[in-house]
């Protein structure tokens, strides 16, 4: 472990001195969102959270659909699973959309006024009758009852998600529109047996998203980069509130 926080001390550290623009993901700012100690201790400290383990199941999924929407855009027509939900919206074949969709490359966007490079690699891109394109993300779980609402706490991070794509395709000049989908994987438990097989229900679940407050949130991220000293913990932190017990019960 020693070893892995040594490697991570020299990669895409913040200097405030440095005048190139510092690279930014989606999921760093729901880090500052979600804990500013924790952000900065990462991006001004160089010492991330411990690495969790990597769902490779859900990537795996991830990568399914991708190949099965891809069917569709090359073919310009309509996904069975758009046709049982009544959404008027279609695969949409962008140039950038590979690129868009690559880990560490997405959706960028240089904000100026705080220098930083904002990334986010989306899922997928759809389009509706008027032009404007749909923020589509992938979710995969296993829970026994349907998944049809985002109603969940940690639901809140999946709406952050999207409303950062929507502002991040927004600044890239495209008219996106308000309402984006996620496109749910739930694997089935009911089941006779696995023979080697795990099914899905898929369900699709749309979302209005608001993404004024993206602007004012980088605004407040830049602040707490050029901070020489760490901020306070956020309370429903369980990083800190652990640091902070394991301090007590060594002093």
């Amino acid at each position: 472990m020693a070893g892995y926080y040594k490697g991570k001390r020299s990669r895409n550290i913040y200097n405030p001195g440095d005048a190139k623009p510092f690279k930014l993901s989606r999921s760093k700012i729901d880090r500052f969102i979600e804990c500013p100690r924790c952000f900065y201790i990462d991006r001004r400290l160089g010492v991330d959270r411990p690495p969790g383990f990597p769902f490779n199941l859900n990537n795996a999924v991830d990568t399914l659909l991708k190949k099965e929407f891809d069917i569709h855009r090359a073919r310009d027509t309509q996904h069975p699973l758009l046709e049982k939900y009544g959404v008027d919206a279609r695969p949409v074949a962008h140039d950038d959309l590979n690129r868009w969709r690559e880990n560490f490359v997405g959706v960028q966007f240089l904000h100026e006024s705080t220098n930083l490079l904002i990334t986010g690699a989306i899922d997928d891109l759809w389009q509706d009758p008027g032009g404007a394109y749909v923020v589509v993300d992938y979710k995969a779980t296993s829970k026994k009852d349907p998944i049809d609402a985002l109603d969940q706490p940690w639901h809140a991070g999946y709406k952050r998600q999207m409303e950062i794509y929507q502002w991040l395709l927004r600044q890239n000049g495209l008219e996106v529109s308000d309402t984006g989908y996620f496109v749910y994987a739930n694997g089935a438990t009911d089941r006779e047996a696995f023979d080697a097989l795990l099914e899905f229900d898929l369900t699709l679940i749309s979302y209005i998203g608001h993404d004024d407050w993206v602007d004012s949130t980088l605004e407040e991220i830049a602040g707490c980069l050029n901070k020489n000293h760490i901020p306070a913990a956020s309370r429903n932190c369980d990083y800190c509130r652990y640091r902070n017990a394991v301090s007590e019960v060594t002093a």
